[in-house]
Order: C-alpha cells, then sequence, then structure tokens
C-alpha cells in the first residue's frame, strides 16, 4: 500500500478570496480544506505527506506548525504562477517510488484515498473516476472530463466531448508520471496524463461510490458545507 501523499496547495485560490486569503486555509466545517486532506489521508492509513506550496506559503507553513497533525507533514514550495505539473515536479526528489497526489481543495471521503492507496499505480498513473456525470455537487464548466475503454483513459480535458466520467482529483502516481511532466515546457497535470494515455500507461480506478467535491469557489464551498453538516448528523 501507498504510505506517501503529495498535496497540491499552492495555488492562488482567487475565486475564494471572499471566504478565506488562502484557499487551504478556507474553513468547511469549522475545518481549514488543508486539515480536512491531512486528516484524511492519515485516516485512509498514510504516514507521510509532502504538500507543495506557493501562494502564501508562508502563512500556510506557519499554520502547519502551530499544531499536531496525525501523520509526518513536510512541506515544498514552487512558482504558483506554474501550472500544476510544476507542482508534482517540485515533490518528485521527495518521493522515490509511488505516492498518493491529491488536491488540497478537494474535500475527499476517506475511503477514496484508502481506495487509490491500495490499488498503487500499476507501473504508470492510475486516476480515481466518478461516473456519476450527471451529479449537481459538479461544476461541468470546470471539472476535468475524462473518456474510459475498460480501465485505461484514452482521453482527458476541462470541456472534453464525448466524455464518460470526471476526475476526481486522486491519483496513485510515481516515476512514469514525473517523467511524463519531464518532457513538458509548461507542465501540467492534464498534459501529463495526456502523455501517459497514449502510451498505454493511464488508468483508472472507479469511485463513483465514494463522495468528494472540487472547492474552488462560494457554489461550491456552500455545497461543501451542507455535505460536512450532513456528515456530522449521520
Amino acid at each position: 500500500m501507498i504510505d506517501t501523499a503529495i498535496l497540491l496547495a499552492a495555488g492562488e485560490g482567487s475565486r475564494l478570496r471572499s471566504a478565506a486569503p488562502f484557499k487551504p486555509l478556507c474553513r468547511v466545517g469549522g475545518h481549514t480544506l488543508l486539515a480536512h486532506a491531512l486528516y484524511g489521508l492519515a485516516q485512509a492509513g498514510l504516514t507521510r505527506a509532502v504538500i507543495v506550496l506557493g501562494y502564501g506559503a508562508s502563512e500556510i507553513e506557519a499554520h502547519l506548525a502551530a499544531r499536531q497533525w496525525p501523520l509526518v507533514v513536510e512541506t515544498v514550495r514552487t512558482d504558483h504562477r506554474l501550472p500544476n505539473g510544476s507542482s508534482v515536479l517540485a515533490a518528485a526528489p521527495r518521493v522515490p517510488g509511488e505516492a498518493l497526489l491529491a488536491m488540497c481543495d478537494h474535500l475527499v471521503d476517506p475511503s477514496l484515498y484508502r481506495r487509490m492507496a491500495q490499488v498503487g499505480a500499476g507501473g504508470g498513473t492510475r486516476l480515481g473516476i466518478d461516473r456519476r456525470i450527471g451529479s449537481d455537487w459538479v461544476d461541468l464548466d470546470d471539472v476535468t472530463r475524462v473518456q474510459s475503454d475498460g480501465e485505461r483513459i484514452v482521453a482527458i480535458g476541462k470541456g472534453l466531448e464525448p466524455y464518460d466520467c470526471f476526475d476526481t482529483g486522486v491519483f496513485a502516481t510515481g516515476p512514469a508520471l514525473f517523467a511524463a511532466l519531464r518532457q513538458l515546457e509548461a507542465p501540467s497535470l492534464t498534459e501529463g496524463m495526456r502523455i501517459l494515455a497514449a502510451t498505454g500507461q493511464a488508468y483508472l480506478t472507479d469511485c463513483s461510490d465514494l463522495d468528494w467535491i472540487d472547492v474552488d469557489d462560494q457554489w461550491a464551498l456552500d455545497k461543501a458545507e451542507r455535505w460536512r453538516s450532513i456528515s456530522a448528523r449521520a
């Protein structure tokens, strides 16, 4: 089982600026998005997280230093103006083998983390996908869409047509993705996955039975608050 996570938290988060000056410190259900991610990863059985910071790095590092966490936490920095693949590459030297790759601004059922950590990268990169394409928890204009063929990803991207599932933002990954990203002048995660898809190294695991939400704007934040409220009462 994978025991290390790469957690991307470098973005500017301008669409959530009214809720928090730095997106990882935006609160949902009384806890920051960063805390939700770290506690969720620990609950899933991971023991180490490499957090990639950019915008507001000093403030977020101060937040991390102010408390104890249920897993080992390390930080690396990148330029928040670069594509997200640059964040992945910033963490790569700290991860010699496979890692779980997750987004700090996604609220995720810890069981989704666990499933992806258990299944592993399979020699390429494996993405947790959601086939609930009619879900009203997803912003169709913003979500990354995926076209699949069995266990393989054949196409991926925002605005993709046709598509049959969504990218949950949780991957089991490793050297194959790092190598693909290093081929790109402006390395984005989607472009890296396209390289792997072209070589048959981009796989998927169905996580349609597990909940997640990309907290990218006020609309999503309101939905996330309702989800956490329902979960707390359950």
